[in-house]
């Protein structure tokens, strides 16, 4: 269930309490709630967004959570999970210097976003810097994108929950879609963790799925 404290649904649509009151990430929309500063929360533009309108229900993100990020891009979903964890720390991972610079300079004014520049594929450079953490989250357009997520969680403490952003079309343009999500569902067990839910990102993300794991 999604703490009413930490998103806000207003007209069936999600905000986040802006970390920096009046401060527009990617010209998104404000609006004021009982004096506070909330921002509209775009599932066109945030994966995560789109598996809460999807009617995603795991969702233990905490004032205090600790998240490591996959394939942070330029922040736009790392500045919501920001908004909410205000006391917690995001390891936001990105490989590609043009978005890694917008990612710094969100980092900036942001003291929970701690940037890496580095690949994904390779955990063991940064895994010292993370330690453990809460939860896991992977939006990474490659064909090992699974592969990536099993690497990447020792870092997820036992009973974490990670989200696996699964994009069947870069693993195989030519394979249904719903083959790729059962393969991924597949190695996701067997790699010894628990589905909790696979959410579809229609129509905001075709041929996406959400899929959310315990550990």
């Amino acid at each position: 269930m999604v703490n009413s404290m930490l998103v806000k649904w207003v007209d069936s649509k999600p905000y986040t309490r802006n970390l920096i009151p009046g401060e527009s990430i990617y010209w998104e929309v404000h609006r004021k709630i009982n004096g506070i500063d909330y921002r509209y929360w775009d599932p066109k533009r945030s994966k995560l967004a789109a598996f809460l309108v999807c009617k995603g229900k795991t969702f233990p993100f905490d004032v205090k959570t600790s998240v490591l990020y996959l394939g942070a891009a330029n922040g736009t979903t790392v500045s919501h999970i920001s908004d909410m964890t205000p006391a917690g720390k995001i390891f936001a991972v990105e490989v590609a210097k043009n978005p890694f610079r917008e990612l710094l300079a969100l980092a900036e004014k942001r003291g929970n976003i701690i940037p890496i520049l580095e690949d994904a594929n390779h955990p063991e450079i940064y895994e010292r810097l993370v330690g453990q953490v809460d939860i896991m989250y992977q939006d990474i357009s490659q064909r090992n994108q699974t592969e990536i997520f099993i690497r990447n969680s020792r870092m997820l403490k036992s009973g974490g929950v990670g989200y696996l952003m699964l994009k069947a079309r870069c693993i195989d343009v030519t394979a249904s879609p719903i083959k790729m999500f059962e393969e991924c569902r597949k190695d996701i067990e067997n790699a010894g963790f628990k589905i909790l839910e696979m959410v579809r990102l229609d129509p905001y993300e075709k041929d996406h799925a959400a899929f959310v794991v315990s550990k």
